[in-house]
Order: structure tokens, then C-alpha cells, then sequence
């Protein structure tokens, strides 16, 4: 029981009882006042170079994996616009795209038992362990949503912290599935969590099954980022995913961010966008 109290005496650390409707209130002023001034195509480019550019298809092939590089590889250098920050993948392609990436990017494996985490916590071991021997920089996770509701912190944590250390030098992110997690108190509640067990980045969603990516979630994994780094000294980053597909959509996150947790947080160290069609669009935009 004593070791079960280290998790809850973590989170009395934090407000964790947020009110749904006032967060929401908070996230429609920020973007009311701020959207405007960010959109811009400064902040395109900058978004452009935040992006994890996605394919996380059962039709995925190596063939359409190394085509998916090329095309990566064939926008370096072609313009004045920074690459994309990361290709991510299903972890049995990272090989690919390590022998097909010639540009200056990371690589990022899904692994764990994505995209629902429910398999046996040695299996999400050795996964990430083998991402990372084939060449992952990142690792995108998911936290275990069945002891976060049963409250089961201890080994909702120690499974993350078992994963942290599989993944050696690569970067953990730890995705929520803030669609499922539903309210902001439990948003709030599993990023404290995952920070505490070696998180590197909070993810917002899988962008299977459930309702992806929100503002309102967003706004408050920014605050848990920015709460737990004034009392740890300990700065992690932020990735939405899951269902952002326009240019103004993205620009609203880096809104979000930007008013949270400031400029310093405003480059691909610390905030990512997962995208699939994204990247066609933000493109598009900086070329009108």
C-alpha cells in the first residue's frame, strides 16, 4: 500500500479536478484572441517542420514504406522549408525506412501493442527493444488504460518505466487516448502519470477507434508539461495526433502550445503534429 501512496501523493501535487466547461472556455479565448496572429506562413513552415509524417496502414508494405521515404528524402534540400522532424511507422518497417532515409530526419516506431496497449507488458518490452535495434530515435506508446481505470498507477508506472528503459537513447512518447480518457481530470491525471514515469512527450491520441486529437486536451497536457517542469526541472514535449488534416487546425495547436507553454516550446524538440494529410496542405499553403 505504501508504494501504491507514491502515485497518489504525486498527483494531490496537481489540480486534477478540472471542470470540463471552463477548460473549454479557457481553449475558445486563447484561440479568439491569438488564432489570428499565428496564421500566418511563418508559422506554416515552422509547423511543416514539426510534423511526424504518418503511415500506419494494415495495407502498409516495405515497398510503400521505402516510397513514402523517397519522398522525404526528395524534399530535402529542394526549398528554403525545413524537412518534416520525424517518419513514423509500424515498428517491423523501421529497417526500411533506415535503409531508404537519406534526409535529415528521425525515425519514430509505434510499439507496445499499439494502437490499444492490451498485450502482456514483456511483449511491449521486447517490441520497443527491437524498434530501437532496427534504428528508432522515437518511441510513440500507449499508456495502459485499463489500470488507469482501475487505478492500478503502480503498474500503469512501472510498465512505462520498463518501456522507458527498453528504449535506451531513444525518445519516449507516451500516448493517452485522450478520447477514451474522455475529461479533462482524467486527461490531466494520466499526464501527470506518464511524466512521472519517464515520459518524454505526451501524445494526444492513437487516431484508431477513438475520437482523436481536441484543443481542450491539448490545453490541458500543456498545462501538466508546464506544471511538472516548474516543480521538476524537467522539460518534455507535446504531440497532437489524430485526425488533423487542415492547416488551420494545426495552427490552432501551435496556439495552444505557444500561449501554455511559450516560444522556447515552439520547435520539433518539444512539439510535434502526427499527420498523414496534413503535410499536402500546409504545403499548399505556403505556396499561395
Amino acid at each position: 500500500m505504501a508504494e501504491t501512496n507514491k502515485y497518489i501523493d504525486t498527483l494531490n501535487k496537481y489540480n486534477t479536478q478540472l471542470n470540463d466547461k471552463e477548460i473549454s472556455k479557457k481553449v475558445n479565448d486563447i484561440i479568439a484572441k491569438k488564432f489570428e496572429e499565428n496564421n500566418n506562413k511563418e508559422v506554416y513552415k515552422k509547423i511543416y517542420s514539426c510534423l511526424d509524417l504518418t503511415s500506419l496502414n494494415a495495407t502498409d508494405t516495405n515497398e510503400s514504406i521505402w516510397k513514402f521515404t523517397e519522398k522525404v528524402n526528395e524534399f530535402e534540400g529542394s526549398t528554403d522549408i525545413d524537412n518534416v522532424a520525424a517518419i513514423c511507422v509500424y515498428p517491423n518497417f523501421v529497417e526500411t525506412v533506415k535503409e531508404a532515409l537519406t534526409a535529415d530526419v528521425k525515425i519514430a516506431a509505434v510499439a507496445g501493442g499499439f494502437p490499444s496497449g492490451q498485450t502482456f507488458m514483456e511483449v511491449k518490452i521486447a517490441e520497443t527493444a527491437l524498434a530501437v535495434a532496427n534504428g528508432a530515435d522515437e518511441i510513440d506508446t500507449v499508456l495502459n488504460l485499463g489500470h488507469f481505470f482501475e487505478e492500478n498507477y503502480e503498474e500503469l508506472a512501472e510498465e512505462l518505466d520498463e518501456i522507458k528503459h527498453a528504449c535506451r537513447d531513444a525518445r519516449l512518447k507516451v500516448i493517452l487516448e485522450t478520447g477514451a480518457l474522455k475529461t479533462a481530470s482524467d486527461i490531466m491525471k494520466a499526464s501527470i502519470l506518464a511524466l512521472y514515469s519517464g515520459a518524454d512527450f505526451l501524445k494526444t491520441s492513437t487516431g484508431k477507434g477513438y475520437e482523436g486529437a481536441t484543443l481542450a486536451a491539448a490545453y490541458v497536457m500543456c498545462t501538466a508539461i508546464k506544471e511538472y517542469a516548474d516543480k521538476n526541472n524537467r522539460k518534455t514535449g507535446f504531440k497532437a495526433a489524430g485526425g488533423i488534416s487542415t492547416t488551420e487546425e494545426a495552427v490552432r495547436y501551435y496556439t495552444i502550445v505557444k500561449e501554455v507553454l511559450g516560444e522556447e516550446y515552439l520547435n520539433n524538440e518539444y512539439f510535434r503534429i502526427g499527420a498523414s494529410r496534413l503535410a499536402e496542405d500546409v504545403l499548399k499553403r505556403i505556396e499561395e
